[in-house]
């Protein structure tokens, strides 16, 4: 009996004109720039490139992940120089090349890009520029076909998304609702500081609910990607706009009903967030960071309020903005030019918000907060230590409510709620009970705080409750914003009894050299406070052995991170378990 073998799973095989077709019936006519772009793709100048129709098995952003020329990759090349149309054509639709997408680097010479290209032909099907061809093809000469395609940032999300779904999914989608109604239903967070934790006391909050529609939640940021309890983690706080849609693709897959993830400054402006439909977006706050990458504070700010622009973000419904910010008014001019619904919240018991702490009893045990709302009144009992994480807990109410949340039922899932990891985290020795009331160690918080708003916001939440001296153990990270440095010092000099400077992740830099930037302009007294030790792990083990039980010590700016990154190398670093090791060495 002869037993028929199993066929392989043919490979999926898409074309770039039927991408285009139903990214044309998806997105709405007020994307005016992606409309352009798509329909300039179906003209004359791409049909004279011939690539319109030809098959490709997936779109690759980085050269290096380019498919290397296979056997059948060969036999396509030989039935073309045999002018064998039929093998050549039964050769490409069964094993289909990639397409590669060159985009403009903001840190690489144009000769790097040139030098990608070269690469890149070699096993390409074809290649869209976003760099003017004539400028590449002069530099480069690939032997595959190239097209530049100035604007096609704003498209590549969508087609990126259409090329992970299958040929029956594409084929469902007519319409905007339609993309929506596929997809998890997602919570953008933006701001200098509190992405990482109010994205994930959204995705929390849904979860606990119960309901049908949010139960089955997730998140994508700074401390990892993935579902609740499964997070992987993540190298970018926004990664490249392929790493984001197949995360969204596995997020469809597993049947996730709600993502709630971080938007950084620098996705949205080089639109790596292009095609998620976010529907929920909120603003914590904008404070001094990124202007290595940012010209000012204002087009930070710009970069920023792309989230609130329907003409970025089509499929948006509410925006969730913080009145307390100075930057909000551009935050809340633009979410009312795109006409969402605008819900605020604040601290400021004298404003008028959507949702207001209007009064706030913080202890080391976490905060007594009523909630004055639009929707009523509530007291909530949050654990999470700090004022500026009650601020987060506003933010990801107003963001739950929108997905539908009842205002009642937040003070019972606000008691269950947790931290993220590494955001003011309290590390006690292993074995000792979570309590102040007789402590054996001084009080020791891990948190992520790396600009100087978001190191003020921790010492001067933790002040109030420290019957010792306050201790600040901290850094700057190398090749990043240096005009940052003296004043992270000076934020912790003002508000810490006792300051350790030391490494945080220097990078290619010099680690002594960020310790002097930090130091320029102090005076002769903050130097008298001022201890500085360029080895992490002893500065951690310095603070542990010299506090006193009535101290509270915060070693910030590293978090949840587990590696120091020092010259292209990350070593094994985790502030929590170099804590926990130096407790026993007291």
């Amino acid at each position: 009996m002869t037993v028929e073998q199993a066929q392989p799973t043919p490979p999926k095989v898409q074309t770039l004109r039927n991408l285009i077709t139903v990214a044309l019936r998806v997105l709405p006519p007020q994307q005016t720039t992606a409309h352009v772009v798509l329909q300039a793709l179906l003209q004359k100048e791409l049909q004279q490139e011939a690539v319109l129709d030809i098959p490709f098995a997936k779109f690759v952003l980085d050269n290096r992940q380019l498919t290397p020329a296979n056997a059948a990759h060969r036999g396509t090349l030989a039935a073309v120089e045999n002018n064998d149309i039929e093998a050549d054509a039964s050769v490409a639709i069964n094993h289909p090349k990639e397409v590669f997408v060159l985009l403009k680097s903001h840190t690489q010479p144009i000769d790097t890009s040139a030098n990608y290209v070269q690469m890149a032909a070699k096993h390409a099907a074809f290649i869209l520029s976003e760099i003017d061809d004539e400028l590449i093809t002069a530099m480069a000469r690939p032997n595959c076909p190239i097209v530049s395609v100035v604007d096609i940032r704003s498209v590549l999300g969508t087609l990126l998304q259409l090329s992970l779904l299958t040929s029956a999914e594409r084929q469902s989608l007519h319409s905007l609702a339609d993309l929506v109604q596929l997809f998890p239903k997602v919570v953008a967070i933006t701001g200098t500081n509190g992405k990482t934790t109010t994205s994930q006391l959204v995705a929390q909050l849904c979860q606990l609910s119960g309901r049908d529609g949010l139960i089955n939640s997730a998140v994508m940021g700074t401390a990892g990607n993935g579902r609740l309890n499964h997070l992987r983690q993540s190298s970018h706080t926004t990664g490249d706009a392929l790493a984001v849609q197949t995360f969204l693709q596995t997020m469809l897959e597993e049947g996730v009903d709600v993502l709630a993830l971080e938007a950084s400054s620098h996705g949205l402006h080089q639109q790596r967030l292009q095609g998620v439909p976010v529907q929920v977006a909120v603003y914590t706050n904008l404070s001094r960071d990124h202007l290595d990458y940012h010209p000012d504070m204002q087009e930070y700010a710009a970069a920023k309020a792309k989230l609130f622009d329907t003409a970025h973000f089509p499929t948006l419904t509410h925006a969730i903005i913080n009145i307390d910010d100075e930057f909000a008014p551009l935050m809340l001019q633009t979410a009312a030019a795109s006409g969402l619904q605008i819900w605020t919240y604040s601290l400021d018991a004298n404003k008028t918000a959507t949702f207001t702490a209007a009064q706030l009893n913080p202890s080391l045990n976490g905060v007594e907060i009523e909630l004055v709302t639009h929707f009523g009144t509530v007291w909530l009992n949050s654990p999470l230590l700090g004022r500026f994480n009650v601020a987060n807990l506003l933010a990801a109410i107003g963001a739950a409510m929108a997905l539908g949340i009842e205002l009642a039922d937040i003070p019972n899932l606000v008691t269950k709620l947790q931290g993220a990891d590494g955001r003011m985290q309290r590390v006690m020795p292993k074995g000792l009970p979570q309590s102040m009331s007789t402590p054996a160690t001084a009080c020791f918080i891990v948190d992520y705080a790396h600009t100087p708003d978001a190191l003020t916001q921790v010492l001067s939440s933790l002040k109030p409750h420290c019957q010792g001296q306050l201790w600040a153990v901290f850094g700057c990270g190398g090749d990043r914003d240096s005009g940052k440095r003296p004043l992270m010092a000076q934020a912790g000099l003002a508000l810490a009894d006792k300051v350790i400077l030391t490494a945080d992740n220097p990078r290619s830099e010099s680690p002594e050299a960020i310790l002097a930037d930090m130091q320029q302009g102090m005076t002769a007294d903050q130097l008298a406070k001022t201890t500085v030790i360029g080895d992490r792990r002893e500065a951690i083990q310095q603070a542990v052995k010299r506090a006193g039980v009535q101290d509270i010590v915060v070693i910030a700016g590293k978090g949840h991170e587990t590696y120091q990154e020092i010259n292209g190398v990350r070593h094994d670093f985790d502030d929590r378990q170099v804590l926990q090791a130096a407790f026993l060495l007291r």
